[in-house]
């Protein structure tokens, strides 16, 4: 992939969610929900402080994170629809 985030910003690879609940019901498309969860797949190099050191991201490309439901810009990529947000849209890593 030719593409690298600027900053803090992260790229980010939507993991979907399960066909079906714990109780055994499918789920149609329409009524599901986009994923609040992810991969990510590229990382920004990092802010720079006061003194102009690179400040770095507390994630890392292949970590699982978790994110808000509006975070993030939608972006299509060599054919993957991905997200791009800033590391602070970021509630946490999973694992």
């Amino acid at each position: 992939m030719a593409f690298t985030p600027l900053h803090d910003r992260v790229l980010v690879r939507r993991v979907e969610s399960d066909e079906k609940t714990k109780g055994g019901l499918i789920i149609p498309d329409s009524a599901k929900e986009k994923p609040a969860e992810g991969e990510i797949v590229a990382v920004g190099a990092g802010l720079r402080d006061e003194d102009g050191d690179r400040i770095k991201l507390d994630v890392k490309e292949g970590d699982r994170i978790l994110f808000g439901k509006w975070s993030g810009t939608e972006v299509t990529i060599d054919g993957q629809e991905l997200l791009i947000m800033k590391e602070s849209d970021i509630l946490g890593i999973i694992g």
